[in-house]
């Protein structure tokens, strides 16, 4: 059974940075693709951010494009997000996924691709 545990959320002034993580167990999960979601209040839920098993990664344009950074550690079982120079906008609850292990996605930021998600971590980013 495939479990991912978020953590790293936090209040954050505007312009500030965070760092988000995602620990995963079970499974072969080191050759997963694995994506951000986030849902902000009263909207909804849309992709961030996405990486696959060599490295490859894709993100969701205009609104992280160019501040938010994925990426994975050596053993692939952890991924990250390093969110700079955040705004009120990215005020949201953001979520980790897994695809299943050596999937190959078509579509990295496609969520139904994701059937295994984390509980989410509040990013709340003050004015």
């Amino acid at each position: 059974q495939v479990q991912l545990i978020e953590a790293g959320g936090g209040l954050v002034q505007a312009g500030g940075s965070r760092r988000l993580s995602c620990a995963a167990s079970g499974g072969t999960i080191n050759n997963a693709a694995r994506g951000w979601d986030r849902q902000a209040p009263g909207k909804e839920r849309e992709a961030a951010a996405a990486i696959n098993w060599s490295g490859v990664t894709r993100y969701k344009a205009d609104a992280v494009q160019g501040r938010f950074t994925i990426s994975r550690d050596g053993s692939k079982h952890t991924v990250y997000l390093q969110m700079n120079s955040l705004d009120p906008d990215a005020t949201a609850v953001y979520y980790c996924a897994a695809a299943p292990p050596y999937k190959w996605l078509l579509d990295l930021l496609n969520p139904n691709q994701y059937p295994y998600w984390g509980q989410g971590t509040q990013v709340t980013v003050s004015k």
